[in-house]
């Protein structure tokens, strides 16, 4: 029997158990989660092995966190790396990527599944050359029939998403050569070696060339196609080159096609972007794609943060958020220097919740209450009730009571010296229910 997906379903009329809880937590009508999952607007990842809550990604919901973690040919701990998963999880990450490159890589993608109730994606070609290259020292070498193979193996296991590199092409690598090539060179791993694989054979991308058999597998699994950013820059001064739009042109076409296929789609951004590029990126993606989910790594506004690049791409990340960036991935305090630790994952979800927080803000004003009430909190000195509305309870809560101010109303940052004490006293008769607004003839 045939499982349909959640956007074949919706184009039946009906309403799945996973939008109706996607509706619930995101307080919206299910009939109008359903229209936008049939639109293609909207994706539920859902492979049948999944039974954490569902997860929608799309126009009008908050704007989800995605946290990667994995191993590499250098650090190849299993453990730490369920701890990762974990404490991502705990900070409140919604979406979790495997991107492990070493060790038992089969073992480290089940463990991860075993331990987390996020929904699973990853990158089907790190695997695919890893193991190409243990085999005949050649990861050039990788048949496409292992390749094909693998992503159905890994969907077996129960992965709810897959970022798979379908949009690179030799026009696209064509317009590398012409450019001049890049000043921050490739960023993506799987997009990198699937280049260099073109190049040693001289054969088109296999995923490109049999995009439909990606689509089927997928299909066959409900599971959410991620239309890999494989030639994403990795400097500013590479953003929107000819290479990184080619690919985005034929991303966003593919998106297209793959909903007519009835998978779910969504397209992954850029990763180096100068601030003021970052409206017209989303723009593009939008318009060109349909409204399909966008998937934004970061992005990093600049290329000198190394070692506070979460911040960096923090910034990247609110603006994105404002603009209809629909899933961001976190960045760590380690990018760009070493594989992060669990602590650094713990900054990274906080960092990019936050941005998104302050995104989602900006583009929706009418869930700005939250922030009234936390203010208001603040104003009268209700630091219990102030915890309720914080994003971050546990760790405001620490600051404090590790700084505790001899009077219990106010905090050592002003002591007796504070504003919003003698505030309150000279105004407290005039507070009303809400504000009075009101202009002068």
């Amino acid at each position: 029997m045939t499982v349909k997906t959640q956007i074949e379903l919706a184009r039946d009329g009906v309403v799945s158990p996973q939008m109706q809880q996607v509706a619930e937590k995101e307080n919206y009508a299910p009939e109008r989660i359903r229209e936008l999952v049939a639109k293609g607007e909207i994706v539920i990842p859902n492979n049948p092995k999944f039974k954490g809550p569902a997860v929608g990604i799309g126009t009008g919901l908050r704007t989800k966190v995605n946290a990667s973690i994995g191993t590499s040919s250098d650090i190849c701990d299993i453990k730490s790396e369920v701890e990762k998963a974990l404490a991502a999880e705990e900070e409140g990450a919604d979406t979790l990527m495997e991107l492990s490159a070493g060790g038992d890589l089969d073992l480290v993608r089940r463990e991860v599944l075993a331990a987390t109730n996020l929904p699973l994606g990853n990158v089907p070609l790190y695997q695919a050359f890893k193991e190409t290259g243990r085999k005949y020292q050649d990861p050039s070498k990788l048949d496409p029939e292992f390749l094909f193979d693998l992503i159905e193996q890994q969907l077996q296991d129960g992965l709810s998403f897959m970022a798979i590199h379908c949009g690179i092409n030799q026009y696209t690598i064509e317009r590398l050569r012409a450019q001049g090539f890049r000043y921050g060179g490739l960023a993506s791993k799987g997009g990198t070696f699937m280049v260099a694989w073109m190049d040693a054979t001289k054969r088109e991308n296999p995923l490109y060339e049999q995009f439909d058999r990606v689509c089927a597998l997928m299909k066959k699994y409900d599971a959410v196609l991620s239309l890999g950013n494989g030639i994403r820059a990795g400097a500013i001064h590479d953003s929107h080159d000819r290479a990184q739009m080619a690919e985005m042109i034929i991303n966003c076409e593919l998106a297209e096609l793959g909903r007519d296929m009835g998978c779910q789609m969504m397209v992954e951004g850029p990763g180096h972007v100068p601030l003021d590029e970052i409206e017209g990126n989303i723009m593009l993606e939008k318009r060109m794609s349909g409204n399909a989910p966008y998937y934004v790594l970061g992005p990093i506004p600049c290329d000198t943060g190394a070692g506070y690049d979460h911040i960096t791409a923090a910034i990247g990340a609110a603006s994105s958020a404002r603009y209809g960036a629909d899933l961001i991935c976190y960045i760590t305090p380690a990018e760009h220097l070493a594989l992060p630790t669990v602590q650094d994952v713990r900054e990274g979800v906080r960092a990019t919740r936050l941005a998104t927080r302050i995104g989602d803000i900006s583009k929706y004003p009418d869930r700005r209450e939250n922030e009234k009430m936390a203010a208001m909190a603040r104003r009268e000195m209700r630091w219990d009730d102030l915890e309720k509305y914080l994003l971050f309870p546990e760790v405001a809560k620490s600051i404090r009571a590790e700084r505790c101010p001899e009077n219990e109303d106010t905090c050592t940052m002003c002591g007796d010296f504070c504003a919003m004490k003698k505030g309150m006293e000279v105004f407290e008769p005039d507070i009303k229910g809400d504000k009075i607004y009101c202009t002068k003839n």
